[in-house]
């Protein structure tokens, strides 16, 4: 199949999500240490804000460290937890979310420390996520997709067009599970056809935000949606569904209408189906690594 004439007019040389995944300027930055690993990255211009808590970090002139004697799980996220805590009062960090996040540079590997979910961003810790592609196959013709637009009350990318599930993974949650409870809460898609999606690629983002930095990795899983099934939010956080041909959805990513997560794991679903080439989204490979 000859994917081009089904592009959008006027492609931009590279796609603004692939863009974005790699816009970091680590010279804006220092590592933020747990004993001798990084685990994120702090923006130069919020040290003056964490120099209050002397007896929590340390500044070593090129790296922000949490204290070695705080040197178990618990303790480390006590201390952090009121340094953050403190941050977010005086509103340093937005979108309280009360959700716990572990700091791990491995979706497998132990955590040193928990933090909530809305911090993660300030300290740029490693996060995971699971996104879903709902693809609706056709005998004919291409397939549909179905497309997600964001809640205007969403912390982030509020009205933005998205997967039609996406959600982070919390502690204690893994990939598959995230996956299957994400589809019902943003989708009503019930366990059942939940448990029949299949993994795609993984793919790496940091990029700096308003809030700080995303260093991401997500998980993505494409679902045969059948014909008859019509998407229903229940969680309030999906403000409308709507059912895609392939040309307007690229026309979508292109015009970055659509968040950068959910463009990389719609040109993840497109790659390997062949309905694009690597031609038509230069950088993306690079995504699949993480990031040097």
């Amino acid at each position: 199949m000859n994917s081009s004439s089904y592009l959008p007019p006027q492609l931009p040389a590279q796609l603004p999500c692939i863009a974005a995944a790699r816009r970091f300027d680590a010279s804006r930055h220092v590592p933020f240490l747990i004993g001798a690993e990084q685990v994120g990255w702090i923006r130069q211009r919020d040290l003056p804000l964490l120099h209050r808590w002397p007896d929590v970090l340390r500044d070593d002139g090129g790296a922000i460290s949490l204290l070695e004697h705080f040197d178990t799980v618990e303790l480390r996220s006590a201390a952090l937890g009121s340094v953050i805590g403190a941050l977010a009062a005086q509103g340093h960090i937005p979108g309280w979310r009360d959700e716990t996040y572990a700091i791990r540079n491995r979706f497998d590997a132990p955590p040193l420390a928990f933090i909530e979910r809305a911090a993660s961003r300030f300290f740029g810790t490693m996060t995971y996520a699971a996104h879903l592609n709902g693809i609706v196959r056709q005998a004919a013709t291409q397939p549909l997709i179905w497309i997600a637009r964001r809640s205007l009350g969403k912390q982030t990318d509020p009205g933005m067009l998205d997967n039609l599930v996406g959600g982070g993974i919390g502690w204690g949650y893994g990939v598959f599970e995230t996956l299957i409870k994400e589809c019902w809460e943003e989708s009503g898609i019930p366990p059942e056809l939940a448990r029949t999606a299949k993994p795609g690629g993984t793919l790496h983002v940091l990029q700096e935000l308003p809030e700080g930095t995303q260093a991401e990795q997500i998980f993505v899983f494409d679902l045969d949606v059948p014909a008859d099934f019509a998407p229903a939010n229940q969680d309030g956080e999906v403000g409308e569904h709507r059912l895609a041909r392939i040309d307007e959805v690229r026309g979508w990513i292109a015009a970055g209408e659509m968040t950068v997560d959910a463009s990389l794991a719609m040109l993840d679903a497109l790659l390997r189906a062949e309905l694009l080439s690597a031609q038509d989204c230069p950088g993306l490979e690079a995504l699949y690594r993480l990031p040097d």
